[in-house]
């Protein structure tokens, strides 16, 4: 039987399509030594090469015992040395949701390395960065993994990547207990020690704030949604096997725990990263400072029909606050100052995932008027209507 015969059985899916134009140029840059050891033994077999795969695997399951997969793969390799293989795991005793989450699980890790992104390029959700963001992070449910990218001069650079794990009933969180991950912008609230955990969440975790304002004004429900590790029984988890966290291994976590910084790290969950390149990154960026530049400017003119007119006349809404009372309201303020100033700081700037044509800014604002003074973070979501093409908040309040 030809090797790439015998991976695409072992895997389950069509590995000769999924294969780069050179198995030799295959870029492996694996974060995690066991990972990265998995990938080559694929990466032999692709070469038809199944004594050196098969050395390899061997040696990963010794140094990691807990690695399942690593295992089951050991398993087949063995055994296609005396007889052809049937199916992936023709031997193992586990059920066939157990083989198929093993499956999932080598077919995510391998498809990363097949096509994994091009380390210059950027997310088009990270438009701008706060100068006191040093990291982002960024959950790609796709592909079941999680990005980190370091803030260098205001530009996202990426540096680590990990496989992760997510909901069981996959992304999109709507109610308590749905077993979903949640799409959208949060960020990391605190850290628990495992010391403190059952062993469930491995090393430790890091919860992060949801529900957030969008959430909350949708109606949704649920809590306790964190990044954490894994059972010290395991090394890794299948793709959808989470009650709605996003887990990796106790390895991973213990590195990535070196990168947040409590309320300082934003965690972007997203269905699939759009990548962008530097040039096309840097122009996004430009554009949507020019608009919140704009919204600064029609503020400080004290032309309130100006000021409002950035303002979503059927979507605003702030809190229980609608436009029409947000309208009222400002132009009384308005009209009894002589002057406005507005200076923004650590600004960060987000699309939005999962909603389209969605944008999310948060920033501290510095607020002088000849009557009244304050400073104090903001969060402002816009949307873009697709009639007119532009750009309307509709939601203003506290960061």
């Amino acid at each position: 039987m030809k090797l790439t015969t015998l991976l695409s059985r072992l895997l389950g899916f069509s590995f000769v399509m999924m294969m780069p134009a050179s198995a030799l140029a295959l870029d492996i840059h694996a974060q995690d030594r066991y990972e990265d050891e998995l990938i080559k033994t694929i990466d032999s077999l692709s070469q038809q090469q199944l004594d050196p795969a098969l050395t390899r695997i061997e040696k990963l399951v010794n140094k990691n015992p807990k690695f399942k997969l690593a295992q089951l793969i050991y398993a087949d390799l063995l055994l296609a040395k005396a007889q052809p293989l049937t199916d992936f795991g023709a031997r193992a005793k586990k059920s066939k949701k157990a083989l198929d989450d093993l499956r999932d699980e080598a077919k995510q890790r391998w498809s990363h390395f097949a096509s994994s992104p091009n380390k210059q390029s950027i997310p088009a959700s990270l438009i701008k960065l706060s100068d006191k963001t040093k990291y982002a992070i960024v959950v790609d449910l796709n592909s079941a993994r999680l990005y980190v990218f370091k803030n260098e001069n205001g530009t996202p650079k990426l540096v680590k990547d990990y496989y992760a794990t997510i909901g069981k009933k996959g992304a999109g969180k709507h109610v308590e207990g749905d077993n979903k991950t949640p799409i959208g912008v949060y960020n990391v609230t605190r850290f628990i020690d495992d010391k403190k955990l059952p062993d469930l969440y491995g090393s430790g975790a890091f919860p992060i704030d949801y529900p957030n304002n969008w959430d909350k004004r949708l109606g949704r429900t649920g809590h306790g949604i964190w990044l954490h590790g894994t059972p010290t029984n395991t090394y890794s988890r299948p793709p959808l096997s989470s009650e709605g966290c996003v887990a990796l291994s106790n390895t991973d976590f213990t590195d990535l725990r070196s990168f947040v910084n409590i309320r300082q790290t934003p965690v972007v969950i997203t269905p699939q990263i759009n990548w962008l390149s530097n040039k096309d990154w840097a122009a996004q960026q430009q554009t949507y400072t020019a608009l919140l530049k704009n919204w600064e400017d029609d503020w400080e003119s004290l032309d309130s029909s100006r000021y409002l007119s950035n303002y979503s006349k059927e979507k605003f809404l702030s809190g229980k606050k609608t436009y029409q009372w947000w309208s009222n309201h400002k132009s009384k303020v308005n009209a009894k100052k002589s002057f406005i100033k507005i200076k923004l700081n650590d600004i960060s700037m987000f699309r939005y995932p999962g909603v389209e044509n969605m944008l999310e800014f948060s920033f501290q604002q510095n607020y002088q008027s000849s009557n009244f003074n304050k400073v104090g973070n903001k969060r402002l979501y816009w949307q873009r209507n697709n009639n007119e093409h532009q750009w309307k908040i509709i939601y203003e309040g506290p960061a």
